[in-house]
C-alpha cells in the first residue's frame, strides 16, 4: 500500500458524512485542507491572508470561507472558495472526507474538508484575499521544536502555535489558533503519530471528544 492510499484509508475512518446536516439553521463555513505528496512525504498547503482584509488580516489559514446560497453542501463551499482564493480547479481535487465541524466563538459552524491535490499544482492567488501560498511537511505539526502553547484554552484544549520558516522564500510564518489545531488534528489522524507535545484531545478516540465539545456548545445556543 503506497503512502497516498494509506493516508486516504486512515482519514476515511473519521468522515462525518451527513451526520451534522441537521444543523442547517446555523451559519456555516468550510475550509479545505489540501494534502499533497512531495519528496516521498505528506505535505499540506496553507495561505496567508491579505493585509487588506477586515478580519484576520495577514494570518495563516487554510483556503475557505462562508457558505453561499448556491453551494450544494460543505464540500462545495470548500472547493469553491479554494478556486476563488488560489485558483485550485475543483475537478483536480480528490476529496477524502469531511471531518467533524467546529462551532467557533461567533456561532459559525466550520467544516474541515480534507483532500488530495496534485503535487504539480501552482497557485494563482487572488491578491484581494491571499498574499502568499506555501506548503510544508504535515509531520511538522507533530514536532516540539517550533511549537509553543498559549495559556488560553480553545475548543481544542490549549491554543497551539508554530513558527515555520519557508526554505524557498525565507519568510517566517506563525501558524496558530484554529488553523494550527486543525493541522495538528489532521497530522495525528493521517500519520497515526503521537505528537511530541500535549494536544488537548484523546488521541485514541478524537471523534467522541470533539462531538462532546460540539454538543456542549450547541446546548448553550
Amino acid at each position: 500500500m503506497d503512502l497516498k492510499e494509506k493516508t486516504i484509508r486512515s482519514l476515511k475512518k473519521y468522515d462525518s458524512g451527513d451526520e451534522f446536516s441537521h444543523l442547517s439553521a446555523l451559519p456555516k463555513a468550510s475550509v479545505l485542507i489540501p494534502l499533497l505528496l512531495r519528496d516521498g512525504q505528506l505535505h499540506v498547503l496553507l495561505t496567508v491572508r491579505s493585509i487588506n482584509l477586515k478580519q484576520h488580516a495577514g494570518e495563516v489559514c487554510f483556503p475557505g470561507g462562508k457558505s453561499e446560497s448556491g453551494d450544494t453542501d460543505e464540500t462545495h463551499t470548500a472547493l469553491r472558495e479554494a478556486q476563488e482564493e488560489i485558483g485550485l480547479p475543483s475537478h483536480t481535487v480528490e476529496v477524502i472526507c469531511k471531518l467533524f465541524p467546529i462551532l467557533n466563538k461567533t456561532g459559525l459552524l466550520i467544516t474541515p474538508v480534507v483532500a488530495f491535490i496534485e503535487s504539480s499544482f501552482e497557485a494563482r492567488p487572488n491578491a484581494d484575499e491571499v498574499s502568499e501560498v506555501f506548503t510544508l511537511p504535515l509531520e511538522f505539526f507533530t514536532k516540539e521544536a517550533d511549537h509553543s502553547c498559549y495559556p488560553v484554552l480553545s475548543i481544542f484544549g490549549p491554543t497551539h502555535s508554530f513558527m515555520y520558516t519557508d526554505p524557498r522564500t525565507g519568510n517566517i510564518h506563525q501558524i496558530w489558533g484554529l488553523t494550527a489545531a486543525l493541522a495538528v488534528t489532521v497530522a495525528v489522524l493521517a500519520l497515526g503519530k503521537k505528537p511530541e507535545f500535549e494536544v488537548g484531545f484523546d488521541l485514541k478516540d478524537p471523534v467522541s471528544g470533539f462531538k462532546d465539545v460540539l454538543n456542549r456548545r450547541l446546548s448553550k445556543l
